[in-house]
């Protein structure tokens, strides 16, 4: 193996893959096949041909093209760069923005179909003013790394090598503005440049100690670590927050049930319960980061009923199950849970113990379109089913899509 890499190579790629890569095939062999558009004709070079089942390979030219292909947005990774230089983080910003999405929804809607035998005809909805800007301008935070010249750039995609840019177009004004491109950082690993709702832009040196700020969605404020996790898109959290509300049955809603926030973070989507629900609605929030447990004390602390407490989901949750009285087990029946994990989703472990929880309905917020159809099949296995679903594009000019998905039983 290897005697393959480097080579150039053409063919037709006709689909795209989880992570948005295009798939073609070459004598019979899959090519994943970066920075094309499926319909397209395109020579490629081959970077990897370690599997006898598939190869990678990057686009360098296009011979027929996609009448969805547009300029890069972002000329640090456009085309004509040799695939080693083109900035990683934008991979789908050679593509319309309205295709960009028709993209993710065939994703979304292949994943559930083959993981979890479900037919979708989900959409993936654009967040206000996205269209109007070509999804621009949209990231309060982006992270860059330090060259061994002590230049900023993104790594290069699937790689480790620094890229140094002058511009970051997906990032926000104010992020754009305070990014010290002309500086030099020799020694340092990482900045992160951050725009806060209610501040003026900082940056985060290396392992700098955490400061806290405040964001704000809607009117009310949350506060949390400048490091700390936050939805990055600019309209994220009002978004998800309405999406979270609407996605929950409220004929299934108690508010004295043994509500759960798993994966809570610093309480975004707790508080979007318990706003939709009043005043006396109980819920906990589950968050395996103790700090931002801390915060989500603080930014649920208006209801009485509401609190946070520090664990791994899963330990959290075994424990629960293991000393749960038969008060507790009625309680948790009636309850509605939201779970936003991380990109790898809940898995198998968590979701069993859901399914011996049983409770009245599942909110799954998620960013991962093949973790979501596995979940909703494990969840399948334990008596539910999905009842709605929602997807919104909260990262243009990438693969990345998030959906929220509802979960009863029967």
């Amino acid at each position: 193996m290897g005697e393959h890499i480097g080579s150039i190579i053409e063919l037709t790629v006709d689909k795209i893959a989880h992570g948005g890569i295009a798939v073609g095939r070459l004598d019979g062999r899959v090519v994943f096949v970066s920075d094309a558009i499926p319909g397209e004709t395109v020579r490629a070079r081959v970077s990897d041909d370690r599997k006898k089942s598939f190869w990678r390979a990057d686009a360098v030219e296009v011979l027929q093209p996609s009448e969805h292909r547009r300029d890069h947005v972002w000329s640090a990774a456009a085309i004509d760069r040799d695939p080693r230089g083109r900035a990683g983080g934008a991979e789908f910003g050679h593509i319309a923005l309205a295709h960009q999405r028709e993209l993710k929804r065939q994703v979304l809607a292949e994943s559930l179909q083959r993981m979890a035998g479900i037919e979708s005809d989900v959409v993936v909805e654009p967040l206000p003013g996205d269209p109007a800007v070509n999804g621009l301008g949209w990231r309060t935070r982006i992270r860059l790394h330090v060259d061994d010249q002590g230049r900023l750039g993104p790594m290069a995609s699937r790689s480790h090598s620094v890229i140094p840019v002058q511009d970051v177009p997906l990032a926000t004004a104010a992020v754009q503005a305070a990014t010290p491109f002309a500086e030099r950082f020799l020694g340092l690993g990482t900045l992160d440049v951050i725009a806060p709702t209610t501040s003026d832009p900082r940056l985060v040196i290396g392992e700098q100690k955490p400061t806290v700020i405040r964001e704000l969605v809607g009117e009310r404020e949350f506060q949390l670590d400048d490091t700390g996790f936050w939805q990055v898109h600019r309209s994220a959290p009002v978004a998800l927050t309405r999406a979270v509300q609407e996605a929950i049955d409220p004929a299934l809603f108690d508010p004295r049930a043994e509500n759960l926030d798993l994966y809570g973070g610093v309480g975004l989507l707790a508080a979007a319960v318990a706003d939709r629900f009043g005043a006396e609605t109980r819920i906990t929030s589950v968050e395996s980061d103790e700090r931002a447990t801390d915060h989500a004390s603080e930014n649920l602390a208006e209801w009485l009923g509401a609190s946070a407490e520090t664990g791994r989901v899963d330990r959290w949750l075994r424990e629960l199950d293991a000393g749960a009285s038969a008060a507790d087990r009625d309680r948790l029946r009636a309850a509605t849970i939201v779970l936003d994990p991380p990109r790898s989703g809940a898995g198998s472990e968590v979701m069993t113990v859901l399914g011996r929880l049983a409770p009245a309905q599942l909110v799954y917020v998620a960013c991962d379109p093949v973790a979501l159809a596995r979940d909703v099949a494990l969840a399948a296995e334990a008596g539910y089913r999905l009842a709605r679903i929602r997807a919104f594009d909260l990262f243009p000019h990438t693969h990345h899509v998030e959906a929220v998905a509802t979960l009863i039983r029967g």
